[in-house]
């Protein structure tokens, strides 16, 4: 995306276009608001139901999606303010108090698979380490029940520390989702040493991939990536049923959208198969 806050060619030296100065004074807003929502322990994590391609009544597991709550108590969703946070020490503090919640629900939830979204900023965070070990104690499944969602562009900022990450966690049973992938610039090669457990096909691909060639060849060739490399596939953002019948077509293995619930912040769970990686 094109950086929009740029100085405009006849502007004084040192001196920021009005676009520029509205584009701060939005950042320091939204950083206030987060901040405040932190303290008062107003974040939450909705919940969008992940389902199987070829069941889609089945339910594999759980995305949890950061959301913050504004003194009024109206929902802010993520994309609202995570870009003026991720870079910064409080977006480490938002993937803490995500983790947090994920780890306690599923505690209260046996029957349960989460997926709960990090940084690759937030690698070798005390903090966040603290939360993941006292969390891990609540119960013996635990771990085998979380899954650790690292979005691609996020994953190549370290890729040799994400490898040793994901390494020493998998050892306890965590799962791993490459998120959005296709919207970054993974380098091939680094299939060979991530050992992600899932692919989650971005939404852009997915978008009317009944009817648009290009889309159906990208995500043809994801799915192959990720059956090559023994994961599990996820196309984002299914909103309409040609797209899933497409995308079952072609062998996805999880569809995730509109199609099959939004995120909500008081989800209905139930009964489910967990799911597991194959053999």
């Amino acid at each position: 995306m094109n950086d929009q806050r740029t100085v405009k060619p006849d502007a004084a030296p040192g001196l920021a276009s009005p676009l520029g100065v509205a584009l701060s004074e939005i950042d320091r807003a939204t950083l206030t608001m987060v901040r405040e929502a932190i303290d008062t322990r107003r974040v939450r994590l909705a919940w969008q139901p992940v389902v199987l391609a070829s069941d889609p009544a089945r339910i594999a597991f759980h995305e949890g999606l950061i959301r913050v709550l504004d003194p009024s108590g109206r929902v802010i969703p993520a994309r609202d303010f995570i870009d003026a946070v991720e870079a910064r020490d409080i977006g480490r503090e938002i993937d803490c108090l995500a983790l947090e919640i994920g780890l306690s629900t599923l505690a209260r939830h046996p029957g349960l698979r989460l997926s709960v979204n990090m940084s690759a900023r937030s690698i070798g965070y005390p903090r966040w380490m603290r939360v993941l070990k006292r969390g891990l104690t609540a119960g013996p499944t635990i771990g085998e029940r979380l899954i650790l969602e690292i979005t691609e562009s996020s994953a190549m900022l370290v890729p040799e520390l994400v490898v040793a990450f994901m390494e020493d966690l998998q050892r306890h049973g965590i799962a791993f989702a490459l998120d959005d992938f296709g919207s970054g610039y993974t380098a091939i090669r680094y299939f060979k040493d991530f050992y992600f457990d899932i692919l989650k096909i971005d939404g852009q691909f997915v978008r009317n991939i009944h009817a648009d060639p290009d889309n159906a060849a990208l995500a043809a060739a994801m799915i192959s990536i990720a059956r090559h490399f023994r994961m599990f596939s996820v196309a984002e953002a299914v909103e309409r049923p040609e797209e899933a019948r497409t995308l079952q077509a072609m062998g996805v293995d999880c569809l995730q959208g509109f199609l099959f619930g939004a995120a909500t912040l008081k989800p209905d769970f139930t009964a489910q198969a967990p799911l597991r990686k194959s053999a």
